[in-house]
């Protein structure tokens, strides 16, 4: 079967970047507690959130196949990170240096947080990208705001509700966990509309440098499926 080759652009090269680089940061500050409008938050929601911007990107302007691309970039990426993080941790260390507790505090991740991370990511990005291509058909390419931000409430909401269940269910109180997903979503989806200026200005800037705009017609929303069909224009 013949499929379209991708074809990588400085752009999108680019975009995937900043995308993966967000993604990785806010697994390493995850673990630092903010306190912001008086909500406690992991400082991870200043820059992950900047994760699903770059995703309404990519997909708006070059459909969700090839977004598809860019998310299992930034999953294997999140794995590999995680797993040297472990690896580094465990190996021995002279008598001498007396950091690896405050090392083992910053970049411990237990596999179980690991999983949970990575599940949420999952399924957050996959929803996001799904619900903001079809939307976009069904409005034939108007509303952008309707897409953005209504794919970041499926997407967010999936995202949270995963990561916190699975990493924290049982160790927690049940209380403690369900206002922990409604400050992390409130927030998650507040950063995104406020954000919506700049992500209309990027996405017009993008297209018109790439001269593109792709509808998902047809396309193969299978999450498991790397090759691009022509299920697109």
């Amino acid at each position: 079967m013949n499929h379209f080759k991708y074809e990588i652009s400085p752009t999108f090269l680019c975009l995937t970047c900043l995308f993966v680089t967000c993604l990785l940061i806010s697994n390493i500050i995850a673990g630092k507690l903010a306190l912001i409008l008086g909500m406690t938050l992991p400082a991870a929601v200043i820059v992950f959130p900047i994760t699903y911007i770059f995703g309404d990107v990519l997909t708006e302007v070059y459909g969700y196949e090839r977004t598809r691309l860019v998310i299992w970039i930034g999953f294997a990426a999140n794995l590999l990170m995680s797993l040297l993080f472990m690896i580094t941790i465990i190996l021995p260390y002279p008598k001498f240096w007396n950091q690896q507790g405050a090392y083992t505090t910053v970049l411990g991740l237990t596999p179980r947080l690991v999983a949970a991370s990575l599940i949420g990511y999952f399924g957050g990005e996959f929803a996001n990208s799904f619900v903001l291509s079809k939307v976009k058909l069904l409005t034939k390419g108007r509303w952008l705001w309707i897409r953005t931000i209504g794919s970041t409430v499926v997407g967010e909401g999936i995202d949270t509700l995963l990561f916190i269940v699975l990493a924290f269910v049982g160790s927690l109180p049940m209380t403690v966990l369900i206002g922990m997903i409604g400050a992390q979503y409130i927030w998650k989806v507040g950063y995104e509309i406020l954000a919506t200026p700049l992500t209309y200005r990027v996405v017009g800037w993008v297209k018109r440098r790439e001269n593109t705009d792709t509808f998902d017609y047809k396309a193969d929303y299978n999450p498991f499926r790397l090759e691009e069909t022509h299920g697109t224009i």
